[in-house]
């Protein structure tokens, strides 16, 4: 399953491996405990306040494409 970053966080279990808003969690390559995603997906973390929610598989595609797109437009801001 995966998730959608909601605020910026530093993952701290993943020598800090930061996620921006709207990322995809977790990223490619890293496994993550069932324990793990209720504490960010809950206000149990250090914020104290959720840094994720579920998305379905449908609507990844969707939020990447979507991070893709307002990253070309601040490429041109200068």
């Amino acid at each position: 399953m995966k998730y959608k970053v909601l605020k910026y966080f530093e993952d701290l279990q993943d020598d800090r491996y930061p996620y921006h808003e709207g990322d995809i969690f977790p990223r490619d390559g890293f496994d993550v405990s069932e324990e793990r995603i209720a504490e960010l997906s809950s206000d149990a973390n250090r914020r104290g306040k959720p840094l994720i929610e579920k998305v379905d598989d449908g609507d990844t595609e969707k939020v990447v494409v979507k991070k893709r797109r307002s990253k070309k437009k601040n490429d041109n801001v200068e």
